[in-house]
């Protein structure tokens, strides 16, 4: 996989911690005034202060945004751009592959440099990475062309007051995660691989249960230390200042018994609830990536090698199953097996949809208790976009902090794909 031109991540990568939406499910979260560029800007500017990498030699910013939740989500890598303080000369790429943005950033970077076509060799590094706000996530219906006192609305701002019959908000977040191409909705595909899989409820609680055990060791461990970038939330008038240094969604109180008494939230007699399903939160993250000789060159320290990269489609009835093909793909262009991998980050959509993948796994020799030993998006959450940048850097430094060599990232992706990638520890 143009291995004559092997792409680095560089030491230094950041994220910020992973926020929840709400604050004990009742107050906005404490990223609440952040929209997805403001995010993903602090993730660039994190990145570039611990990259010992000269800012003017940052050719291209290559972000993932899944959705367009602000006034200036548009322009989505370009406002992570200026907002992390990179220049206007430095152009900048919004890739969208739905969960699998973040992930996808950093292959869209990686491939621009291998082919060298748009590579600027002036300035032959790139910021990559992603961000998600998962919390304003509102559409207007039926309002454009009505007017407003004498004239005839076509955009700007709009009075709720004056609102007709008829015309109503919605969260669109519920409407994305909806793929009418399946016929239904995300928890649905993952309640259908359940049944395909005869996986069971305690199974499923189980592997909650383990998620959100797996991520209270790594926090309380300080194994998240080296990437995630502490946010300070500055208070309002008479509020206090809110210093976040951690996954808000980690409980210390979680058990079994208590997972066991929450409700099927998707279907009747279905096996996912608000304990065993990804928990929706607020994120960014961002790395530095360059061609292995150029770091060299430059005489900057490789964190990891990219060394194999997957996409593929399925069934979107099964979305949640696209890991396993897509990793196929990857481990076959790394050119090692599936029994050589050390450590491996699934994304946790939903625990029938993580359990399903792991079966799968095991048939490509990849050991179960090597999957998500720092826990998964059940304990820590999925910020759409930024989840496959996050976490690559979470398996990234974990191989080297546990002196391993290979590793896996792998998201499913709503709608019916699966992507993937393999890096190897630079020592």
């Amino acid at each position: 996989m143009g291995m004559d031109r092997p792409v680095v991540i560089l030491d230094g990568g950041r994220r910020t911690p992973r926020v929840d939406i709400l604050v004990r499910n009742s107050a906005p979260g404490l990223f609440s005034r952040f929209s997805t560029t403001q995010l993903g800007g602090m993730a660039v500017t994190a990145a570039l202060e611990h990259t010992d990498v000269d800012p003017g030699l940052i050719g291209h910013v290559v972000m993932g945004m899944a959705q367009q939740t602000h006034r200036d989500s548009i322009y989505g890598a370009q406002g992570m751009r200026w907002r992390g303080g990179l220049g206007d000369d430095v152009p900048a790429l919004t890739v969208a592959r739905i969960c699998g943005s973040g992930a996808e950033a950093i292959a869209v970077g990686s491939e621009m440099m291998m082919a060298g076509v748009r590579h600027d060799r002036e300035r032959p590094f790139s910021v990559v990475g992603g961000g998600e706000s998962m919390q304003n996530a509102f559409h207007l219906y039926n309002w454009r062309g009505r007017k407003v006192g004498s004239a005839v609305q076509k955009y700007g701002p709009i009075d709720v007051h004056q609102l007709p019959p008829g015309t109503y908000l919605q969260d669109s977040l519920l409407t994305y995660l909806y793929d009418p191409g399946a016929q239904m909705g995300m928890a649905n595909t993952a309640e259908e691989l359940g049944r395909r899989y005869s996986i069971t409820r305690q199974e499923a609680d189980e592997f909650g249960f383990r998620s959100q055990v797996n991520a209270r060791q790594a926090r309380d461990e300080g194994w998240f230390s080296e990437e995630v970038e502490v946010v300070t939330v500055e208070g309002n008038g008479a509020e206090e200042s809110v210093t976040v240094e951690h996954d808000t969604h980690i409980m210390d109180n979680v058990s079994m018994a208590k997972m066991a008494r929450l409700r099927a939230a998707f279907e009747p007699g279905g096996i996912i609830t608000a304990g065993n399903a990804s928990a929706v939160v607020d994120g960014a993250a961002a790395m530095v990536i360059g061609l292995e000789a150029d770091a060299a060159e430059h005489g900057l320290k490789p964190l990891a090698r990219l060394i194999g990269m997957g996409v593929a489609a399925c069934d979107p009835q099964i979305m949640g199953w696209g890991p396993v093909p897509a990793t196929r793909i990857a481990l076959e262009s790394a050119g090692i097996s599936g029994s050589e991998l050390d450590h491996i980050e699934l994304n946790e959509a939903f625990a029938p949809q993580a359990l399903a993948c792991i079966r799968d796994f095991e048939e490509m020799g990849i050991d179960p208790e090597k999957v998500n030993p720092m826990g998964g998006a059940i304990g820590l959450g999925h910020p759409l976009g930024a989840t496959g940048a996050i976490l690559t850097l979470t398996c990234a430094y974990a191989l080297r902090r546990k002196g391993e060599r290979y590793g896996l990232v792998t998201m499913c992706i709503g709608g019916g794909q699966g992507i993937s990638l393999i890096l190897e520890t630079v020592t």
